[in-house]
């Protein structure tokens, strides 16, 4: 199979030529590696490859993408016998025993494991810059980030190494890097893909599994492969009254949406994410949608708050499983990861559960809104990519990190109340994502704008929880209006050039 046919074919279409005889999996295979040995010493989207073992893998023959490569994220979608590190050095010897839940159901539809993508470390950042494995590139401008935490995932597909890869978003890491690298990317409802066997809910219930995509329809399928409960898991939510996959090309029917593009956290909103929004508002009009201004009414600065003390929570409890585990050391952690570390075990564990608690106030808000409309929209993120680099913390913030790491001075941080400053300084850049993270609820970024310079610019819609229907049918809709697939051809010439 030629590159430039590879190129052309998204998940579902290359699983109908493998059935259809046309071409065999092995081609495919192929094809995928030399796409990934052309673009990943420019991208560093693949940290780890598993080359040799794909192209000897068994699949089901009949299974929905039989023989099609997929790349995993380094992060919670473990593999059987393969490291899955994090992105830190802390994790490096973190050999997974069994497949998890994502793992297996992808290998039961027949995927094929090419390796896996780079993450920042513990997945905490909108930018993939760790340590350990260095930084990825956007193949749309390679001095700029394809964001994060699903950072390596998101270039890989854009650049074609693969149609879709995994992904996961706790604070907006699947939306996040499908609007920077112009990907279809949904993240569902909290219970519709099991976070098994090693997990009940991933980070209490803020994370979701998942993929970035070129296309609509390989999401939707996807869905389908990896959805339902698992034994013990916490909960199940219902499932749609058919296939995604075929429920998706129905109409969604004329909707009401409400539309917003200031930040929740009164933080600086660039003109081309707001005129991304107010382009994309146009199309709906023009297919026959109901489109107002409005937004969810809550407190942002209490979303924030809350989102970081998860943050906190979560990477002390990680850090000191890879100490207890692992053996790690302070020097295996990043400097910002042993800060945010210190963070959550000098939090009150009175404050956490408060914190935990107040979600319910933003998912009430959210129901209130959804009382009036079918789905919101605005934008993905508050700007555009930061160049490499950009955002890694000035030296005179690190000596004041490490001394209030010497001190131990997490008790008297949050004391002060610099947690607040901390929290608009860290999601500035991407503050409309948390909000459908702590309600559980569905959202999607849609590639439906370029910038003049020919970047992407992703929009967000968000649903009830336990709507992907209705997100994946209006997604569905305006790929066929404003389709996006023939620009990845951009990216196609250029590094084939």
């Amino acid at each position: 199979m030629k590159q430039s046919e590879y190129l052309r074919y998204d998940a579902t279409a290359l699983a109908d030529l493998v059935r259809r005889g046309e071409v065999t999996a092995r081609e495919i295979c192929e094809s995928a590696i030399e796409r990934a040995t052309r673009v990943n010493g420019t991208l560093n989207a693949v940290c780890y490859p598993q080359f040799s073992e794909a192209l000897e893998q068994r699949f089901p023959e009949q299974a929905a993408f039989a023989g099609v490569p997929l790349l995993l994220k380094d992060l919670a979608q473990e593999q059987a016998g393969h490291p899955c590190t994090y992105g830190s050095r802390s994790l490096t010897q973190n050999v997974a025993a069994q497949d998890s839940e994502f793992v297996r159901r992808a290998r039961d539809g027949g995927l094929v494991f090419l390796g896996r993508t780079a993450t920042p470390e513990f997945g905490l950042k909108a930018v993939t810059e760790s340590v350990l494995w260095g930084p990825s590139r956007n193949p749309w401008d390679t001095e700029l980030t394809p964001g994060g935490s699903s950072g390596g995932s998101g270039a890989a597909v854009a650049a074609g190494i693969v149609p879709m890869a995994g992904a996961n978003d706790g604070g907006g890491s699947i939306r996040i890097p499908a609007a920077y690298n112009g990907l279809f990317g949904l993240k569902p409802s909290r219970g519709r893909i099991s976070s098994g066997p090693l997990v009940g809910e991933a980070w209490t219930g803020a994370s979701s599994d998942h993929v970035v995509s070129r296309t609509v329809r390989d999401s939707a399928a996807m869905l389908d492969l990896l959805s339902g409960p698992a034994p013990g898991d916490p909960f199940a939510i219902p499932s749609p009254p058919g296939p995604f996959a075929d429920l998706m090309q129905q109409s969604p029917g004329r909707l009401k949406i409400g539309v917003f593009t200031a930040s929740p956290y009164g933080t600086e909103v660039a003109p081309d994410c707001v005129a991304a929004v107010e382009a994309t508002a146009r199309v709906l009009e023009n297919l026959g949608h109901e489109v107002e201004y409005a937004q969810p009414d809550y407190d942002g600065m209490a979303l924030a708050r809350c989102y970081l003390g998860l943050y906190f929570g979560e990477v002390s409890a990680l850090m000191a499983r890879a100490r207890e585990e692992f053996g790690a050391g302070d020097d295996d952690f990043e400097l910002e990861t042993r800060l945010l570390g210190m963070l959550g075990n000098s939090m009150p564990l009175s404050d956490y559960v408060r914190r935990r608690q107040q979600w319910n106030q933003f998912a009430r808000a959210l129901g209130v809104f959804f009382d009036r409309y079918d789905l919101y929209l605005c934008p993905t993120t508050g700007q555009l990519p930061a160049r490499i680099g950009e955002l890694d913390t000035p030296a005179t913030l690190k000596l004041a990190a490490k001394l209030m790491l010497a001190l131990k001075a997490g008790k008297l941080v949050h004391r002060t109340g610099q947690v607040d400053q901390m929290a608009l300084e860290s999601l500035a850049r991407t503050p409309f994502t948390q909000l459908a993270n702590l309600t559980g609820t569905p959202a999607m970024s849609v590639p439906l704008h370029w910038t003049a310079a020919g970047l992407p610019v992703g929009v967000q819609f968000g649903g009830r929880h336990g709507d992907e229907v209705r997100l994946l049918q209006l997604a569905a809709q305006l790929e066929e209006a404003s389709p996006w697939f023939g620009q990845y051809e951009r990216l196609d010439d250029a590094f084939d050039g």
